[in-house]
């Protein structure tokens, strides 16, 4: 059985054939230049998710979405190795992988390492991510005017501080200041600059 996607959305179900020879990503949102569009999703974004062939199989990556992407209701900060019946969510739609193929899970790695950072940028990209272990479902990064709060700086310092990182990260082209945080947190928490235990204790 060759691999494909079951898109369930409000306007029905469609199904989506995935082609390991094309080589290249199927990409999922609401914007005109997504593969496959979802259209009734407010919570989705414009660029939300990719399916990507990697090894012998298949992988789904969060492409910086504002509200994240889940597997099987489990976040996903890095690209996460599907397996067949596995549920993707994003919003209020659901995307369930169908394939006979069982991944090597080895293949799928974080695809880069994380940039050199100061104790002080560290500190910034936690103070960043903190409220994404909240428990909310739908979670945004802290705002500068938090971050600047929990670190006893000026927001001023904290947009020098995310300028740097922004260049190391690689985070450009964002439309809104907004979805720089959400695309930067998710770099950091995907290529191990920041760990989800860190983010559990009340002090940075």
């Amino acid at each position: 059985m060759k691999p494909f996607l079951e898109v369930r959305q409000r306007s029905g179900t469609e199904v989506v054939p995935l082609d390991v020879h094309a080589g290249r990503a199927t990409t999922i949102g609401k914007g005109s230049n997504a593969d496959v569009r979802i259209v009734d999703d407010r919570a989705v974004s414009r660029l939300h998710a990719s399916v990507e062939p990697i090894g012998a199989g298949w992988c789904v990556r969060d492409l910086g979405s504002r509200n994240g992407t889940y597997v099987n209701g489990i976040r996903i900060w890095s690209q996460k190795a599907l397996h067949p019946g596995d549920e993707v969510r994003m919003g209020s739609t659901n995307i369930v992988f169908r394939s006979d193929q069982i991944p090597d899970e080895q293949t799928v790695t974080v695809s880069s390492e994380p940039p050199r950072l100061t104790s002080r940028e560290y500190d910034v990209l936690v103070a960043l991510c903190r409220p994404l272990v909240s428990g909310t479902t739908f979670t945004q990064p802290a705002t500068i005017r938090q971050m600047a709060s929990e670190l006893v700086v000026s927001p001023a310092a904290v947009k020098q501080h995310l300028a740097r990182l922004y260049d190391k990260f690689g985070v450009y082209e964002e439309p809104s200041a907004a979805s720089r945080r959400v695309r930067l947190a998710n770099e950091a928490l995907a290529r191990g600059a920041v760990r989800l235990s860190d983010l559990q204790h009340n002090d940075p």
